[in-house]
């Protein structure tokens, strides 16, 4: 994870440069800001890698002298039948639906996305799959 976390450090770095240049040769407000943007989202996701593989143990992809196979084998818990995103995917569907017909569509879209969250967040701590 470290090699990862320098990448979209390094990434950030360029996207900088980039919003610096494009920002004085357009003038244009919202490419700018598009930048900028996604100059802060590539430094929290280099931030987190970085700071996380501080805390595990280093992977096959941190070693030089590594094998591909010396990185096969589980790599986490993923939930095969949960239908929260799908809750989660129709709340937001019908919320970004609501810019298009009126902004009255998101008393409806909200509950369905609390509901889905909520959902998610709780799924292995009640029902069949709390002993998970």
């Amino acid at each position: 994870m470290k090699i990862q976390g320098r990448m979209f450090i390094w990434l950030s770095v360029f996207i900088l440069v980039m919003a610096i240049v494009y920002g004085v040769w357009s003038k244009e407000p919202a490419g700018t800001t598009a930048l900028f943007l996604a100059f802060g989202l590539s430094v929290m996701i280099g931030f987190y890698l970085g700071f996380t593989a501080k805390r595990v143990d280093a992977g096959a992809q941190d070693n030089k002298e590594a094998d591909v196979a010396d990185d096969a084998g589980e790599i986490g818990f993923f939930s095969p039948h949960s239908w929260q995103p799908l809750a989660l995917g129709f709340g937001g569907a019908l919320a970004f639906l609501s810019v298009a017909i009126g902004w009255w569509l998101l008393y409806f879209s909200v509950p369905v996305i609390l509901v889905g969250l909520y959902g998610w967040v709780f799924e292995y701590y009640r029902g069949e799959n709390r002993t998970q």
